[in-house]
């Protein structure tokens, strides 16, 4: 059911994307961690560059025939067995340990900034993404997870925007409904599922050559701040 658009004198929060509106992996690549090839060759030192290419694009597929974000071991086990290699528990868990969040990931520099001013002036927010259980480690190791209030992790609830129990999740823990929260997210197709459940949205398309016109859009999330 469409609800109707909520005027900016309604919204209190912001719920966010995380990946590509928040942070951005150094180097370009969200998955597998940056750290994949370095961790696999102590383990098995013959694997080559071409290799490595080919079992990346099957994790790819893997993620693309998930219903939510997969099991991080089962990912993994995914392109070491294309690569022909072991999936030991050694190697798998070489494949997630503990890294600063930092060495691989960074927010944007808009970020900060405009999640300071937004506290201050007393609007609340949530995160909706689609991602594994820790992003909320993740956020808290580039210093912004204090900001927010709730996440809305697609590995947690078992299904991926634009599921409405995504949405819905965030806004039903902040205790709003969907007209009072703005959502922000870089893919335009998720912001425009997000409008069709009766919240406000706003997608960001970092890149100003990039058009957007189905739904409302913004190039920097300091545009945020004239909502509030």
């Amino acid at each position: 059911m469409t609800t109707a658009p909520a005027s900016p004198d309604d919204l209190r929060a912001v719920l966010f994307d995380s990946g590509g509106v928040l942070m951005q992996p150094i180097g370009g690549r969200w998955n597998p961690r940056a750290d994949f090839e370095q961790s696999v060759l102590a383990h098995a030192p013959s694997v080559t560059p071409e290799q490595f290419a080919a079992a990346i694009t099957a994790g790819d597929r893997f993620f693309a025939a998930s219903p939510s974000t997969p099991d991080y071991n089962d990912y993994h086990r995914v392109m070491l067995r294309h690569l022909g290699v072991d999936p030991t528990s050694q190697l798998l868990t070489d494949l997630r340990r503990e890294v600063p969040p930092a060495r691989y990931l960074e927010t944007y520099p808009d970020v900060e900034q405009t999640l300071g001013e937004l506290s201050r002036r007393g609007v609340r927010m949530a995160v909706v993404s689609d991602a594994w259980p820790n992003l909320p480690d993740l956020h808290a190791g580039l210093g912004i997870d204090r900001f927010f209030e709730a996440y809305a992790i697609s590995a947690v609830l078992g299904c991926n925007k634009p599921d409405p129990r995504m949405y819905h999740h965030a806004s039903t823990s902040l205790g709003l409904a969907p007209a009072q929260c703005l959502f922000v997210d870089d893919d335009p197709d998720l912001v425009a599922a997000a409008i069709r459940l009766g919240y406000a949205g706003r997608a960001l398309c970092r890149d100003s050559t990039t058009t957007v016109s189905d739904v409302p859009s913004i190039t920097t999330l300091t545009e945020l701040l004239d909502l509030f």
